[in-house]
């Protein structure tokens, strides 16, 4: 499934993939599964929406306050908020 997010590859080379997604209110991926160890650094205070097999959940995110996900995560992220929301992510490959 397609989502409504934009993401802009910055690197990709052999090691790494970092991705920064922009987010309109309501945007979302699209379904994916992860197939790196990832890190997300959030630019913004602001709240996600997760779609997971397991149901739904909110993360609440703090600015410059990076997290660690492993290889398999397999979701839906929805910017939950009222405003653009913008994250970098940083896949290792």
């Amino acid at each position: 499934m397609a989502g409504s997010a934009t993401g802009t590859v910055l690197i990709d080379n052999e090691r790494t993939i970092v991705t920064e997604w922009r987010f309109a209110p309501g945007a979302n991926t699209g379904w994916h599964r992860h197939g790196h160890d990832y890190v997300v650094v959030p630019m913004l205070d602001g709240r996600l929406k997760l779609i997971t097999g397991d149901g739904e959940s909110f993360a609440e995110l703090k600015k410059n306050v990076p997290y660690f996900r492993e290889a398999g995560v397999e979701h839906d992220v929805i910017n939950a908020n009222d405003f653009e929301y913008v994250f970098i992510e940083i896949e290792f490959k």
